[in-house]
This record gives structure tokens, sequence and C-alpha cells, in this order.
């Protein structure tokens, strides 16, 4: 039987393998973001992975068991995912308020963004709005203690193996790193919901969104790559040359930096 751990203010993975798995794309390109953490074979909630030192490889997708901790979250392109962990310290330190409208249960930390998606999510918004397309904002940074309390009562509502296909475990949230953002229509229907999916706004941002610099991080058909499933809704800044290119391409920031994870 699988066992799954769930710790408030730490992370605990066991058994989390991805499903599937996809041909790594040419040409992909190498992240540098990244090092190498190991958790040991019976994870405690009091004994942390060890760390491996700078000078050992860091494994590309390939390790079932294997947990990486990011070395430079603050790095715009930085991949975060169930894989890739934020240090449990991290806080962006460039976090300011976005221009944008919000849906009204936003609170003041979700209305928040780093200081270069800010901006590209401001200028997003109005260009849309004179475009014809009305968008309102569902969630912008959390932090770790947002995070863990979210992931939380989702796990109290459908269970662990429900709530890990469409949250995020506390430290692999994107939205902890202030360059993710949740939107949707104008008139508020359909927040982080899928039936955001096909509407007007959903795909004027599919076609538009990479202009801006961002991505639509969890596309349709990419579930067993990035472990959720399709958000049309989740926004994501990488910068315009990156965004661009995975969106021209198809793909996502996994095959971007060619850390597609393998099943073993």
């Amino acid at each position: 039987m699988k066992k799954y751990c769930l710790v408030i203010g730490s992370i605990v993975l066991a058994n989390t393998l991805l499903s599937g798995c996809s041909e790594k794309i040419l040409n992909a390109k190498i992240n540098p973001d990244q090092e190498v953490q190991t958790p040991p074979s019976e994870p405690s909630p009091v004994t942390p992975p060890k760390e491996t030192t700078p000078e050992e490889p860091p494994a590309k997708g390939n390790n079932s068991d294997s947990i990486q901790v990011v070395s430079k979250p603050a790095s715009i392109p930085v991949l975060v995912n169930k894989q890739n962990k934020l240090p449990d310290s991290y806080t962006p330190s460039d976090l300011v308020y976005t221009d944008i409208p919000f849906i009204s249960s936003a609170t003041k930390e979700k209305r928040k963004m780093r200081h270069v998606a800010a901006a590209a999510v401001n200028q997003l918004f109005a260009d849309a709005k004179v475009q014809g397309i009305s968008l309102l904002g569902v969630s912008g940074y959390r932090s770790h203690a947002t995070q863990t309390s979210l992931f939380n009562s989702y796990v109290s509502r459908d269970g662990y193996e429900k709530a890990i296909t469409y949250s995020a475990l506390p430290g692999t949230s994107e939205h902890e790193t202030g360059l993710a953002i949740d939107v949707t229509g104008g008139s508020g229907k359909c927040a982080a919901e899928d039936c955001f999916g096909g509407t007007p706004e959903a795909l004027w941002l599919d076609e538009h969104a990479a202009e801006y610099g961002f991505i639509i991080r969890y596309p349709k058909g990419k579930e067993s790559i990035t472990g959720y499933q399709y958000e049309p809704w989740h926004l994501r800044y990488v910068g315009k040359e990156i965004a661009l290119e995975i969106m021209n391409a198809g793909i996502t920031l996994e095959e971007y930096f060619n850390e597609v994870p393998v099943n073993n």
C-alpha cells in the first residue's frame, strides 16, 4: 500500500511519482537552477533530506526517489514542480501589489507578485481590456504558510491522491515564487474551475499571454509531464523570449529544461 505523509511547515514526499512520461525535446535547455537533494529511504518529519555536495551532478528527472532543491530560487525561469522545491526559508524580496482587479475574496497577499511579473500582468490586463477581454485576478503570491493551509484543506476535502493532482505541496507551488497568477473572466465565474477553459478569455490568454512573458503552465495533454490537470487559468511569468519559445513549440517548462519525469 502506498503511504503519503503531510507535515505542516515541511514537506515529506513518498511515492508521488508521476504516471507516464514524454520524450525529451531536441536541443532542450540546461537548467542551471537546480541542485540535488535526496530524501532518506524512511523520511522523518524532524530529519530533512541530506543535500549532495555542489560537485555532484544533478539528477535530471530520472530518479523516482529524488527531489531537487533549487539553488537559485529568485531566477525568473526557475523550475518549481513536484521534483523541484524552493528552499524552506525562501520569500521573494521584490513583491509588490499588482494594479489589476481581483475577485472579491482575494486576500491582500494574493494580490502581490514579484515586481517584473506584476508589471507584465498589469500590461496584459490593460491590453486585454482594450481588445474587449475582461479579466480578474484570483490568486497571485502565496506564502509557504498559506500554501500549507490551502493544501491541507484540499486533502481534508478530497483526500491526498486527488488533492495532489490539482494542488501543490508546500514548497513546490509556483505561487510561492511570486511569478504565477490564477485569473478568470470579468464576471468572476469559473475562478480556477474547469469551466474557464474554452471561454473567450481563456482563448485570448492562450494566444497572447506569451507576448507579455507568461505561459499557460499546465496545458492540456501534458498532465504526465507537469503532474497537474489542465489549468487554462494558471499563468506563469518566465520572460518574453522563453515564453514565446515554449508556447510556439507547444511544450512545457519541464520540456524546455529537459527535465521530463521518467517512471522507472
